[in-house]
């Protein structure tokens, strides 16, 4: 063989793959002068474009292809569709029923008996909701004006958290937020010891009404915003409730923050931990 007399393998299979290569070129010429034709397979036959083409679909002759070579056709319209049954008309000697009158929706003014009565709940709101309105209700007429027009109010902070209170002699009540302050402060004991803490140490936990409004922090930063906006709205029904209050410490604003992040630090004082090399 040709390859025989290489003793590099890569020579060996050069030399190879140019043998075969040699020998099916000299066998497709054979082939070609056997065959008449350049091709194995006959010459097509020219296009006619002056012939309309075969139809695509010949179950729908109405749909063709290139139909821009073939001569207009006109498409069948579509039958009319006949109009839908009109409702039956109503008998005269039935007359449909009328729904009884409400009382939310009525444009009569309400009577002084009717004012308290909540509205009426929709099938989407939940309970809670409707007693979050119950709630915002009984503020308001408890409140008129708003809170801003109340003789005693004191306003606290803590942190972040600011808080508007108002007090009035009822029998203890505590909204926050037009929300019940138990479910406002999620049942949290240390919370609720806080916004108690000024009425108990006076012992007026069922003589006056709490209403709160409070905003930004959390809850429990809330809850001592609430503490010190009691004690000085305590302080506006009596200057005799100075001293108990002094002495607990209810009357001393807590101006602790928290300290900012330093540049370089991971928090205000934590660093890095440190390596020697």
């Amino acid at each position: 063989m040709v390859a025989d007399c290489f003793t590099s393998p890569r020579r060996r299979m050069t030399a190879a793959l140019t043998a075969a290569l040699t020998a099916a070129t000299v066998r497709m010429k054979l082939v070609s002068a056997m065959n008449p034709f350049p091709y194995p397979f006959p010459p097509l036959e020219p296009i006619d474009n002056t012939k309309p083409l075969p139809l695509l679909y010949p179950q729908n002759p109405e749909r063709r292809e290139n139909t821009h070579k073939l001569p207009f056709t006109k498409w069948r319209s579509p039958s009319p569709r006949s109009p839908p049954p009109s409702p039956p008309s109503p008998s005269p000697l039935t007359s449909p029923p009328t729904k009884p009158p409400s009382l939310f929706n009525s444009s009569k003014p309400l009577q002084n008996h009717e004012r308290d009565i909540p509205p009426p709940s929709s099938g989407t709101g939940s309970a809670a909701e409707v007693e979050g309105l119950i709630l915002e209700k009984f503020v308001k007429a408890r409140l008129p004006g708003g809170f801003a027009a109340q003789t005693l109010i004191g306003t606290g902070r803590r942190k972040c958290a600011i808080a508007r209170v108002v007090i009035q002699e009822g029998s203890g009540k505590f909204i926050i937020n037009y929300r019940d302050a138990k479910e406002y402060m999620q049942g949290n004991p240390l919370w609720l010891q806080y916004i108690k803490n000024p009425l108990m140490t006076l012992g007026y936990e069922s003589t006056y009404d709490v209403f709160v409004k409070a905003h930004g922090g959390g809850l429990s930063g809330q809850a001592q915003a609430i503490s010190l906006g009691i004690a000085r709205a305590l302080l506006k029904v009596s200057e005799n409730h100075r001293a108990p209050l002094r002495k607990e410490g209810l009357l001393t604003r807590d101006s602790r923050v928290v300290e900012r992040k330093k540049v370089g630090l991971k928090k205000a004082r934590k660093a890095p931990q440190y390596s020697k090399r």
